[in-house]
């Protein structure tokens, strides 16, 4: 087929790949505009653009496909489809309208749980058990369309956000040949969500900071969900006042105490109900390491009180 991609961070990349391999001709790549990005915020590519490079792919970037040239440009390309993983734009009627067959995402929930920004991180911070990856028909709403194609996936209990991603990144990729050849021989009936929607807010700054009065599955599932980034946090107190922690993985351990009491020399920390041991941390300024590393040079001994 004759396709445009469009997708931005490191979660695309396994789908524009899968694509290449299988024989298909990507006219276009479509991606966010590059953004300024460490100590000297050097203009930087996003993921997907610097490998569709590296690929020799035609890469466009322009900071809104609602411009009248765009969607110009965009309809020049004679698409039979447009395959959308995590692009970063909504996309006008004139330009989903445009390729043949329409254009298609991949979407990392079950739908139409986890419409929206964020859905893997939701769905580990809601404490699901299970999720999945679908290609979907894109309409105007918010991840509304019909499903085409899905593959159920479960959430491990060390799952994090990280780790999920990348395991729904490579499992969806796989998704493309399979309902693109699908679509092309009328194979595959579209399937209209059925359900309560439920919606994957974008993560704020604010809600990172853990809540030791919560029980401790819903903190555990809150520091996974939260990590790598932006990264579940707590306070400690330390000889210059308090330092910013943050826990990038956890798990439910034995144990109570007052909400935020460190109860032993491994790091478990009391919740509201029950415990959790911070397996993963990362202080302030510092590399991320495990909870051992950071004790033998920053110890938070039994007693200690997190805030």
């Amino acid at each position: 087929m004759r396709l445009a991609f469009m997708g931005t961070p490191d979660f695309a990349v396994p789908s524009l790949a899968e694509l290449i391999a299988s024989g298909h001709e990507i006219v276009a790549v479509y991606s966010q505009p590059p953004r300024p990005r460490g100590r000297g915020q050097k203009l930087t590519p996003s993921p997907v653009h610097a490998f569709a490079e590296t690929m020799g792919l035609p890469v466009f970037t322009p900071d809104s496909l609602k411009a009248s040239d765009a969607i110009a440009d965009f309809q020049s390309l004679d698409l039979d489809a447009a395959c959308v993983v995590a692009y970063g734009q909504i996309l006008k009627p004139a330009v989903l309208e445009a390729p043949r067959l329409g254009c298609l995402n991949l979407h990392g929930s079950l739908l139409p749980r986890w419409r929206g920004a964020a859905p893997i991180q939701r769905a580990i911070m809601a404490g699901d058990a299970q999720t999945g990856v679908q290609i979907m028909q894109m309409g105007e709403g918010l991840d509304e369309g019909p499903i085409l194609l899905s593959e159920l996936m479960d959430i491990r209990p060390d799952d994090t956000a990280a780790s999920l991603s990348e395991r729904m990144a490579h499992v969806g990729a796989a998704l493309w040949p399979r309902a693109l050849a699908a679509i092309e021989r009328g194979g595959v009936t579209p399937s209209e969500q059925v359900g309560e929607p439920t919606y994957a807010r974008k993560i704020t700054p604010t809600e990172a900071r853990i809540d030791w009065t919560r029980p401790a599955a819903e903190v555990d599932a809150h520091i996974r969900g939260l990590s790598p980034f932006p990264g579940a946090w707590f306070e400690a107190p330390s000889e210059a006042g308090h330092v910013r922690i943050k826990a990038l993985l956890s798990a439910v351990a034995e144990g109570s105490g007052a909400p935020g009491a460190v109860l032993d020399d491994a790091l478990t920390v009391a919740c509201g109900t029950g415990a959790v041991r911070l397996i993963r941390v990362q202080r302030e300024g510092k590399a991320a390491q495990s909870a051992d590393e950071m004790l033998r040079g920053f110890p938070l001994p039994a007693g200690t009180v997190l805030g």
